[in-house]
Order: C-alpha cells, then sequence, then structure tokens
C-alpha cells in the first residue's frame, strides 16, 4: 500500500467533519468569518439545543427509567463541547474554545469541593452517631406530632443555612421516617415542610445554598449581604407551615426505647465544622480567598483528626470507641448529584460560548421589566434547578443592582419548593419515603407555598426601599 494512503485517509476524516459541521454557504465565505464565530444560527448551535433538551428530559424522567441523571447530562455536555471544539478548530482557534471550557470546568470544581467537604462532615457526623441520638432525643421527650412537625422544619431550615440543603433533606427525612412510623400524613406533611425550610434556609445563606454559593463565589454579594434574606426567608417558611399545621395529626408517638450512644470523637467533629466553617467565611472576608479554600483547609483537619482516633485506639475497646475511615465518608457523597450539576453546568457554559445566554439576557434585562424578570427565573426554578438556572444568569453577565441580585437569589432559592422536581431535597425525599409523600401530594400544598413565596418576595421590597 502507498505510504501516501494514511495522510489522505486523514484529509478524508477532516471534509467528511467539515461537511457535517459546517452550514450550506462555502468553505471560503465561513472562513472569512471565522473571527466572531457566531454559533446562534448554525448547525453546531442546533445540535447543543437538541442534545440539552434530550439531556434534561432524560435526567428529569429518572423515575420512569431508573437511568441516574448524571449519565444523560455528562453525555450531553461532553458531545456539546466535543462539536464546539471541533469546528474552532476546524479554523485554528481551537485554544478559545478550551479555555472556554477550562472556565467552566474551573467554577464547577470550586462547587465540587465545597460540596463534598460539606458532604463529608454530616457522613462523618452521621456515622458517629449524631443524628440518630437527635432521633432518640426527639421520640424520647414525647412531642407531639403538630411540635415534631414545626421541630424538623426548623431544624431543615437552620441546619441548611451552614449545610448543603440536599443533605439537609436526606437527614431530616431519616428522622420523619423513625418518629413517623404507621403516620404517612404526618410523614407526607413534614417534608412538604422539610423541603420548604431547606430550601428557605439554605437561601439566607451561601454555606447552605448551591445557587446562593454562586452568587457568593463570583463576588456578587458578599458574605453579611446575604443577611438582607433572613426575614424574607423566614416568612417563606412560617406561612405554608402555619397552613400545613392544621393538617397534622394532633397524637403522640410512642418513646424510643433506645439509649443515645455517640461514638468516640463525635462532639470534637462538630466542633471541626464549626472552626471550618468559620475559616471558610473569614479566609473569604479578611483574605479574599475562595470560599472552597476554608472547606478543604477543614478537611484536611478533619483528616488529621480521624487519624489521631486511630493511633489512640486502646486494645480491646468496643465499637463505640473505635476510630472510623475518613474516605468512606468521602465515598458516601451523593456523587449523582454532582455529576449532574457537572453536566449541567457544562451544557450552560455552552450555550452561553456559543452566544444563546447572551440573547436571553438581552430580553430578560432590557427588554422587559428586570424586576418581573427575576420573579419569572425563580418560579421557573420549580422546573429546572436553581444552582443551572442561577450559574446561567451569571453566566449572562446582567448588570444589575445589588437590590435585584438579592431578589433574584431569594426567588431562585425559595422558588424550587413549590413543586417536588424543584430541589434537590425534594427529589432525595422523594427516593426516600415510599407512603405517603409524593408529586401529587406535593402539588397540593403549592397555593400556600405560592403564597409565602410571594409574601417573601414583598417583605424583601419593604425592608430594601431604594435597592432595586
Amino acid at each position: 500500500m502507498s505510504p501516501r494512503h494514511p495522510l489522505i485517509s486523514i484529509r478524508y476524516f477532516h471534509f467528511l467533519i467539515a461537511v457535517f459541521l459546517l452550514p450550506s454557504l462555502s468553505f471560503a465565505e465561513e472562513a472569512t468569518a471565522a473571527a466572531q464565530l457566531d454559533l446562534k444560527h448554525h448547525f453546531v448551535g442546533y445540535l447543543a439545543i437538541a442534545l440539552t433538551a434530550v439531556a434534561y428530559i432524560i435526567a428529569m424522567t429518572e423515575d420512569v427509567h431508573e437511568m441516574k441523571k448524571s449519565k444523560p447530562m455528562i453525555l450531553g455536555s461532553a458531545l456539546i463541547w466535543f462539536a464546539i471544539c471541533i469546528y474552532y478548530t476546524l479554523y485554528g482557534q481551537a485554544r478559545v474554545a478550551a479555555t472556554a471550557f477550562e472556565v467552566n470546568l474551573t467554577a464547577y470544581v470550586e462547587l465540587m469541593l465545597f460540596i463534598v467537604v460539606s458532604m463529608t462532615y454530616l457522613n462523618t457526623l452521621s456515622e458517629r452517631g449524631i443524628f440518630n441520638g437527635l432521633r432518640i432525643y426527639l421520640l424520647n421527650k414525647q412531642y407531639s406530632y403538630r411540635q415534631l412537625f414545626w421541630i424538623i422544619g426548623a431544624l431543615a431550615f437552620f441546619f441548611s443555612t451552614f449545610v448543603s440543603s440536599l443533605t439537609v433533606g436526606l437527614l431530616m427525612g431519616a428522622i420523619v421516617l423513625a418518629v413517623g412510623k404507621n403516620q404517612p400524613k404526618f410523614i407526607a406533611l413534614t417534608c412538604v415542610n422539610i423541603v420548604v425550610g431547606a430550601n428557605a434556609g439554605g437561601t439566607m445563606s451561601p454555606l447552605g445554598g448551591i445557587s446562593t454559593l454562586f452568587v457568593w463565589q463570583k463576588n456578587i454579594l458578599h458574605f453579611t449581604e446575604f443577611f438582607a434574606l433572613t426575614v424574607p426567608c423566614l416568612i417563606n417558611f412560617i406561612i405554608p407551615a402555619a397552613i400545613m399545621h392544621f393538617a397534622v395529626p394532633r397524637e403522640t408517638p410512642h418513646a424510643a426505647q433506645e439509649t443515645i450512644i455517640l461514638k468516640r470523637g463525635s462532639k470534637r467533629i462538630i466542633f471541626l465544622f464549626g472552626v471550618t466553617l468559620l475559616m471558610t467565611v473569614l479566609a473569604n472576608i479578611l483574605l479574599e480567598m475562595q470560599p472552597v479554600s476554608g472547606m478543604i483547609a477543614g478537611l484536611g483537619l478533619l483528616q488529621f483528626f480521624a487519624y489521631y482516633l486511630m493511633v489512640s485506639e486502646k486494645e480491646g475497646c468496643d465499637e463505640s470507641q473505635k476510630g472510623f475511615d475518613i474516605y468512606k465518608c468521602i465515598a458516601g457523597v451523593d456523587w449523582d448529584t454532582l455529576l449532574f450539576f457537572y453536566g449541567a453546568m457544562l451544557i450552560v457554559g455552552a450555550l452561553d460560548f456559543i452566544g444563546y445566554l447572551g440573547q436571553i439576557a438581552h430580553y430578560l434585562f432590557i427588554e422587559i421589566n428586570v424586576t418581573l424578570a427575576n420573579v419569572l427565573i425563580g418560579l421557573s426554578s420549580a422546573f429546572v434547578d436553581n444552582g443551572t438556572l442561577m450559574f446561567a444568569v451569571l453566566s449572562m453577565h446582567p448588570d444589575i443592582p445589588k437590590g435585584q441580585w438579592l431578589l433574584l437569589t431569594l426567588t431562585l432559592g425559595v422558588g424550587g419548593s413549590l413543586l417536588a422536581i424543584g430541589s434537590a431535597p425534594a427529589l432525595h425525599l422523594l427516593g426516600l419515603v415510599k407512603e405517603g409523600y409524593n408529586f401529587t401530594f406535593h402539588l397540593r400544598w403549592m397555593p400556600a407555598i405560592l403564597l409565602g413565596f410571594f409574601l417573601s418576595v414583598g417583605a424583601l421590597f419593604l425592608l430594601n426601599p431604594g435597592s432595586f
């Protein structure tokens, strides 16, 4: 065979790629406009939209086909970026597309590391028996179901101010199932309350919500500026809970026949978690470092403490006095959700790079009222994950005042409570709770949640006049 044939084959391969990716215009005409690389009306752009739609549809129907939601998102994002990079490579601008990919990848890595550390601490506390002890404590206090309804909802609100709301949903869901045995109505109502409370609590603090974390990481709002959302978020939680209160059974569950046993080091791990959160905030405020820097430092502290527990074990000690494997706690992180966000963020970044988000931003923030746009975006988070939406808005780079950023943060954070598919806590509870709580039950209480949504928006305007 002639030695020239491999080269000819490569040329034919490039030619086929060009025919597939380039529009019907001539190659010469496209080459003259390659500097702009406007893909909005190009096959690559249309392909990106189609792949995005297919990936999201498959991810949102996870309960039907039982395929993990991360799989279509990862593959969809990869195909979109491959198409973009191939197109740019044909015009000798591969570095431009690769740099855009790296920017989006860096943004995801910061989010992933932050959540991994947070979840690792929560898994460690759970392994040490903290949350099981909380369950036993609540049962032994002989609270009524109505009292438990408020206590569990308040705990979800409080915990989600410094822990990822999706983790709070799992923890509180396990407690509800334990204290509400044989009371499916109590379980279902409390699950709705957990969702609303977790989303509201995670909105008033950048440590707990993914959308708020994005705003904080991008330095759009400083840590203390989130305090302006405290009262609106409390209203958003309290109003639906007060309405649901009257539907909660009046009975009191039986006391637990168990004793609280905390494993060795549990209280010191709580202290280390507090130190980690403090380092995260202070490193950002005083040193202007990214929030993830403090979290990673806190993970290092936890690893060293795990080593101390291991080397200080006494021979023949019982199980409660033994150390633990920190990497098992890291492995227990919800990797499916984290990888879902990888795909979602890379897809959003690709759509922004193509130019679609710029067009949407022009329509939302210039052609129509900015306040109306922020409310509509918040309501849409009932269907699409709020973290994905916030990343999309940040990618648009809208020129809006800080009051509008507060409004957007509020509406996106609490809008996901409207439907059971709108937020990570609800999705986790749907998978965890097999009786009582479902999409239809959550939908039944949407009017109460919607009332809380609009009252919280009204409160934000009343408490911050002149900021919009």
